[in-house]
């Protein structure tokens, strides 16, 4: 399933990614983004990871249901 969204870029990076899809780069604006995304999502995984761990011993100790 895929989802939409709307966003603002600023001119400057939307003009990069125009011109990267125009020198056969990348197909279309989509393309960038979503390859964008991917790579920050998975530079941040370990960040999220710990973060969800911690929230859950945190839950485990101190959990008063």
């Amino acid at each position: 399933m895929n989802n939409a969204i709307q966003t603002e870029i600023p001119s400057q990076l939307f003009q990069q990614a125009q011109l990267l899809i125009q020198q056969g780069w990348a197909t279309n604006l989509q393309e960038i983004i979503n390859e964008a995304l991917r790579r920050y999502l998975d530079s941040h995984q370990e960040i999220l990871t710990e973060m969800f761990i911690q929230e859950d011993v945190e839950w485990g100790l101190n959990d008063q249901d």
